[in-house]
């Protein structure tokens, strides 16, 4: 059988690191085509397009401080804390017998108000972005009136009309589903068999309608589309495809950075700054990677993080082929209990922009996920979903390589920052955090 005009011998061959990748054992690549940002002629999106849709979500704070009380003491703004944690690096240190050089932190996303997840960032922004073009172009709004003003019962019967529609391995869904049901849309919400059965009925009782299929994400996605692109008034939410989901992450960017200035965390030539991601489709780690170069440019390093069982951004950058390949081309199951990350297809939208953004890609197996949610929650009390911990190796993954010593960064490393993304968590219904924590315990 034959991969885009190739042997699997020959794919081997090209890029002997497939072998490990294929063999599901964790791997660490760098990204040595990436340019530097001087030499990035353009990218679809700029900056202005990052700090537009900045606005669109201070447009939306009046709404978000009526409808999720929350929000009140943030002023209607969806943001997580940053949080430096010292016993973890201490702990982390003494569990590998090595050091971190510099401190580390990390951004709980996993914290994030109403859903608790990375994905609202994306999703909520797309479900707004969509909803105020509705009701501008139904004259029910100006951009100078209060947004208040989407929480009315006139403004919810008007949404009714239309339908939403999103594929999901879980917080996606999770987020897509309470944004538009809150606003009044119907929402229809397609689940791959890796999302957890707490999130679909969660999903229920927001008011989503959840259709679950046997397979993985590309099969929910793609009868997701189908079926909302048949309405006549659906609206699909495309994790693979969608602009609107990467801006909204990318707004991320700007809230860190007044983060580190309020901490006076410099970011600069002597004090590099390494981000470590979890990635699944690739959309939430690339928007927030975009956002962090035009910002940062050179001096931020990101790092994407997958399941050994879930390589798909890894192996769309390394081949070169972006969405053109899966794991399944490569013989990988794609069975990983991080279900945020259980996808075998990388974003089309995402991979133009990773490929000559992020410095690289590591792969972690699954059992090393339980093991750290349990030191995280022990040591600085931070409970995150499994999925959420794939960033905490991520430093002593690093030192592994000569990445610091290529880009000419070793004098620096004492002076660095690590900032591991949680992406998930503060949802998990008690009995799961339980069995998640006692599964970290057993070594």
């Amino acid at each position: 059988m034959k991969i885009h005009g190739k042997t699997v011998e020959e794919w081997q061959k090209d890029f002997p690191l497939l072998r490990d990748i294929m063999d599901l054992k964790p791997v660490f690549w760098v990204n040595h085509m990436r340019p530097r940002m001087a030499d990035i002629p353009s990218l679809p999106l700029s900056l202005d397009d990052m700090l537009a849709a900045a606005k669109l979500f201070e447009r939306f704070q009046p709404f978000f401080k009526k409808v999720f009380p929350e929000t009140k003491e943030t002023n209607g703004m969806i943001e997580s804390p940053l949080t430096e944690i010292p016993n973890m690096k201490t702990r982390l240190e003494k569990e590998r017998n090595a050091a971190i050089n510099g401190r580390l932190y990390i951004k709980q996303d996993n914290a994030l108000p109403v859903t608790g997840s990375i994905k609202a960032r994306g999703g909520f922004f797309e479900v707004l972005h969509y909803a105020e073009q509705l009701a501008l172009n139904a004259g029910l709004i100006t951009r100078n009136d209060h947004y208040e003003k989407f929480a009315e019962p006139d403004m919810k019967k008007f949404f009714s009309r239309f339908t939403i529609g999103v594929g999901s391995t879980g917080n996606l869904g999770l987020s897509i589903g309470t944004m538009a049901a809150v606003l009044g849309f119907n929402v229809n919400v397609y689940m791959s068999r890796d999302a957890k059965e707490w999130k679909k009925e969660l999903l229920r009782k927001k008011g989503a309608n959840v259709f679950e299929f046997d397979g993985d994400f590309s099969e929910a996605i793609d009868e997701g589309r189908k079926k909302t692109e048949a309405d006549p008034k659906g609206y699909f939410v495309d994790d693979e495809k969608s602009k609107y989901l990467f801006l909204g992450y990318s707004v991320a960017a700007l809230r860190l950075k007044e983060q580190f200035k309020q901490e006076n965390i410099p970011v600069d030539e002597d004090h590099p700054l390494f981000v470590y991601l979890p990635c699944g489709v690739g959309g939430s780690p690339g928007g927030i990677t975009f956002g962090l170069k035009q910002l940062f440019g050179d001096h931020v390093h990101c790092f994407l993080v997958e399941p050994t069982h879930s390589p798909a951004v890894l192996l769309g950058m390394l081949t070169e082929l972006g969405s053109k390949v899966s794991v399944q081309d490569f013989g990988i199951d794609n069975r990983t209990e991080a279900d945020g990350l259980a996808v075998g297809r990388p974003s089309a939208f995402a991979s133009g922009f990773i490929q000559k953004l992020a410095s690289g890609v590591y792969t972690i197996e699954d059992e090393e996920l339980f093991p750290l949610l349990a030191m995280l929650k022990d040591e600085e009390g931070i409970f995150v979903e499994p999925s959420a911990t794939a960033g905490l190796p991520g430093p002593f993954r690093l030192q592994e390589t000569r990445y610091t010593e290529d880009d000419g960064l070793m004098g620096k490393m004492d002076q660095a920052t690590h900032l591991v993304w949680s992406t998930g968590g503060s949802l998990v219904p008690d009995e799961d955090r339980k069995t998640f924590y006692q599964r970290g315990l057993k070594k």
